[in-house]
Formats: structure tokens, sequence, C-alpha cells
């Protein structure tokens, strides 16, 4: 049974000045915060077709869309499901379908990766970007799939093996210590993607606990931790390379903040990308504090736009290795 909790005062008074005091927009987005999402997968490419897949999955009475023509891998189940209903299937155990949240797609969208790029997914698991980059790619180039923890690395293992993904090497190490090791040896990538942990206020439909862990001390440390683990993987960028960075968080800390401090310390851009769903463009200021006018080009995506769960994107390009004067985190 859905246990739903009511926001904290704070969490409210920041919402709602994100949404520019508008009360009808404040109340949809509290209204769907109480709300449980539509199901949705993407199809493996790399072992079926959705044609396929959705012929197998209509054999279970589902009734399954395409929300997204440009995207037929993204598919939605309309019906009311049992829980684990989604992973109890021969399909899902097969590895045609990775249960995902579309907005969790957004980065990998944005980042685009082609066939024999090398790229870095500096944190990695449970795996569903990592496999969608690998589904995009063809199996083909490489993939740098890291994470710090090494339960967290064991599903990813799980993940990738069951999808059968092939061109991706796994490492376990925290941001700053691999940045530093590869840097060692002169490695650097031309794509890579930071999806940073942070505190989670876009999953509050999903995971309507997090309003009680909610606490603006904790934006402040994921923050902190945002700020150096991106900082690490901006050093690992080749000149004209792009990374995205993205949270499942609306809190301006982890997000605009954290995209303004690699502006003020590093030579690099923040690029226009096309999202295939509602966004609406990041903030240029929040609170005392001001942001660069481009900020505008990231994306926040909010569920009572799109009956989705909450995210932030930001593409980046890194002009050249020239560093400005870094701050202090």
């Amino acid at each position: 049974m859905r246990i739903n909790y009511e926001p904290k005062l704070k969490f409210v008074e920041r919402i709602s000045a994100l949404l520019n005091n508008n009360k009808e927009d404040i109340d949809k987005f509290f209204e769907s915060a109480k709300t449980s999402p539509k199901r949705s997968i993407r199809c493996n490419t790399l072992k079926i077709s959705p044609e396929e897949l959705i012929i197998r999955l209509k054999k279970y009475n589902w009734d399954v869309s395409q929300p997204i023509p440009n995207h037929p891998e993204i598919i939605i189940i309309n019906n009311i499901l049992q829980p684990g209903e989604l992973g109890k299937t021969k399909e899902h155990i097969l590895g045609y379908y990775y249960v995902q949240e579309i907005t969790s797609m957004m980065p990998i969208i944005a980042l685009s990766p082609k066939e024999n790029e090398i790229i870095l997914d500096c944190c990695a698991s449970p795996g569903s970007k990592t496999t969608q980059a690998a589904a995009l790619m063809n199996n083909k180039g490489a993939i740098i799939a890291n994470d710090v923890s090494i339960s967290r690395t064991a599903i990813l293992s799980a993940n990738l093996e069951r999808q059968g993904v092939t061109n991706t090497i796994m490492t376990r190490d925290d941001a700053i210590s691999l940045s530093q090791r590869l840097k060692k040896v002169n490695i650097s990538f031309k794509k890579i993607l930071v999806d940073a942990p942070c505190s989670g206020e876009g999953n509050i439909r999903v995971s309507p606990r997090t309003l009680l862990e909610w606490s603006e001390g904790l934006l402040k440390s994921m923050s902190k931790k945002q700020k150096k683990i991106a900082s690490s993987m901006i050093e690992l960028l080749e000149e004209g390379g792009e990374m995205v960075y993205s949270t499942c968080t609306h809190a301006p800390e982890e997000n605009e903040e954290t995209v303004q401090y690699l502006l003020d310390n590093y030579d690099i851009e923040i690029i226009e990308t096309k999202l295939p769903i509602k966004s609406r463009p990041g903030i240029t200021s929040w609170k005392n504090k001001e942001f660069d006018k481009s900020m505008t080009k990231c994306h926040r995506i909010y569920h009572h736009d799109n009956d989705m769960e909450g995210f932030f994107v930001c593409k980046i390009r890194k002009l050249s290795d020239k560093k400005k004067g870094e701050e202090d985190i």
C-alpha cells in the first residue's frame, strides 16, 4: 500500500519559489506527487526490436504505448500491474527490456553516444544508462562504467550481463580517485555522463519517503559532493568533448549552482540540446545567487508536466584545458 508523507514547510516554500509562486502550478505539482507514475520500460535493441517486444507483451494482455515517435524503444505499460510483475516476465529475465523511468533515459539521449566512441559513465550502477548507451552504440566502441560501491557494481555487472552488453569495462572507484589515476596515464574521453548522486526530490512519486528524509542540510551536503565529482570529470574530458550532468532532483544547489561552479572554474560552455519530452529552462537566480544566462539551456523536468519523474539535465562542452581560479567548495 502506498504511503504519502506530508512535505515539510521549507520544501513547499522552495518548490513554490521554483514555480514562480504560481498557485495553479504549485497545486498540480503536489497533487501529482501523491499519485503513482505509469510504468515504463526500454526495449533492449541489442536483443530484440520494439515491434517484436510489443507483440510479446500484448500476450500478457498489457495495454502498451510508445509515447515518443522518434524513440520506439521507449514503451509505457498502461495497465495497473501487481508489485514486481514487470520483473517476473520471461522477456525481462532474458534481457529483452529494462525497467526504467522515461526521464531517466533523457541524459543518455542528450549525450547521444555513437558507435566506436569511448565514453565514461562515472556513477553507473545499477546500469540503466550504461545499458541504454550500449544499445545506442550497438555494442561497439567502449564504455567505462564506474561505481564506488562493491555491492552496487555487483548489481551493475548482473544487469550488463542480462542485457547482453559486451562493450563495457567496469571499474570500482570514487570519481576523484578514478580521475587522478586516468590522468596519470593520459586517458581522456570525448563523452562523459555524470548522473550524480542527489537528494532525489524528483523521485517523490516513486519513493514518497524522500519527503520524510528531506532536509536543506542534505541539499548542501550533496552539492559539495556533486561539485567534486563533476569537476574531476571535466578534467577527464578532451578539448571539444561533451559531458552531460544530470540529477533526479529539483534543488538549485544540486543543479544550477553545481553547473555554475564548473563555469566559474573551467573553460566550458553550456550547449543547447533537445529532449523529446516537456521541460522548463534552468533558472538564472536563486535566493541571493545569480547564475550565468546560458543556464536557460539546461532542462528542468517536473513530474506534473509529463506524468513522469523529475529530472535535471545539462549538456556541457569543454572549450580548452585552461583552468580558471578554483573556488573553495
